[in-house]
């Protein structure tokens, strides 16, 4: 077992132990301490989640129903009390993580937190107006990373291996990892952009279930998503849609789409649909994909040549696997490419290395 190695790195807090602050988490011991070096750029050593105790954390983030259990690590909370809480937080591979059950950013004990916050990876899904992630900067928190979009002037949305060298410390306070969906289509309409010109483009995410949906009926703003999430397909919106143009800004107005959310747990599919200015074939869409995917996109775009299905991508870490074999064109300029993605765990790899990143210009 690899110990975290206690170094004078930026200190991280996470806000938000759901699914993605969880995954995120598991993201960065494996990314920098399983096989990998035995530094990281940052040390994470707090979490704030409403929900549940540092008991809860603990157990939720080492078994885990869809991505399974966290092998090859331990996660137990500090000594618990008669009430079952654990105000010690919990301890992950040796190294102690804080725990807090604050509902606002300002209630967040900051001052008991042994040390300055220099990094806030925000994870609630709740916080995303300019003013009120601002309050963080208020605590002392140098930058922050979100796991949602944020439309606002002044945040900086990420997709890693596609936009982030836009990222520059002196600017940007605020930076976001867009979205599943956006991190699993934007590789690939990079690939394609680089080397034609889009004239349009349309795309369907085959979505599998999240915790926005209702496990049975009950009232909800969207109709369809007060509905039982696992008896039905489920047409709704998706935030791709708009955030795509915001990776981008050359094809806004000229890309849609939707989603349709499916009773399933794991492994989601994007549909994208493209009518280029420039005559193609299937094979040279493919080619374009693998040389990029083992290239400057390598880890982040994957090809996948066999007749796999949606399992068998449970736990990838890319952002977007190419289904080569369902690669068509029609009528030399309309090109359908399927592209399947974890929505969970090729995200939160790729939020991980953003916060790298921006713990590394602190």
């Amino acid at each position: 077992m690899t110990t975290y190695q206690q170094h004078q790195q930026p200190r991280v807090l996470i806000n938000g132990f759901g699914r993605m602050g969880r995954l995120f988490l598991r993201a960065v011991y494996d990314q920098h301490l399983t096989g990998g070096p035995t530094t990281h750029p940052f040390t994470v050593v707090h979490v704030n989640e409403v929900k549940g105790t540092a008991v809860t954390a603990a157990h939720l983030l080492m078994y885990d129903s869809v991505k399974g259990i966290w092998r090859g690590h331990t996660s137990d909370p500090t000594t618990p009390t008669p009430d079952g809480n654990a105000p010690g937080g919990f301890i992950v591979d040796g190294q102690t993580i804080g725990f807090s059950n604050s509902a606002t950013i300002d209630a967040i004990p900051w001052s008991s937190l042994g040390g300055p916050i220099d990094l806030v990876v925000e994870c609630t899904g709740k916080f995303l107006t300019k003013d009120v992630l601002d309050r963080y900067f208020a605590h002392g928190v140098k930058k922050v990373v979100v796991s949602a979009p944020c439309k606002f002037e002044g945040a900086l949305n990420v997709v890693v291996g596609v936009n982030d060298h836009l990222y520059d410390r002196d600017v940007h306070s605020i930076v976001t990892a867009a979205s599943c969906t956006t991190n699993c289509l934007a590789p690939v309409i990079k690939v394609i952009r680089d080397k034609y010109t889009i004239v349009h483009a349309s795309f369907t995410t085959i979505h599998c279930v999240t915790n926005t949906q209702t496990i049975v009926d009950t009232a909800h703003a969207d109709l369809r998503r007060a509905r039982a999430c696992m008896t039905s397909l489920v047409p709704t919106t998706t935030g791709s849609a708009s955030a795509i143009s915001l990776i981008f800004p050359d094809l806004h107005g000229k890309i849609s789409g939707t989603a349709v959310r499916v009773p399933l747990l794991n492994a989601s599919i994007t549909d994208v649909v493209l009518e280029l200015r420039d005559d193609v074939t299937a094979a040279e869409i493919n080619d374009a994909m693998r040389e990029a995917a083992n290239g400057e996109l390598k880890g982040v775009l994957a090809v996948e040549e066999k007749p796999l299905v949606g399992e068998d991508f449970r736990g990838h870490t890319a952002s977007s696997i190419v289904d080569a074999l369902s690669t068509t064109v029609t009528d030399r300029r309309m090109v359908k490419i399927l592209a399947w993605y974890d929505n969970e765990q090729g995200y939160c790899w790729r939020m991980a290395e953003l916060a790298a990143k921006v713990a590394a210009s602190i």
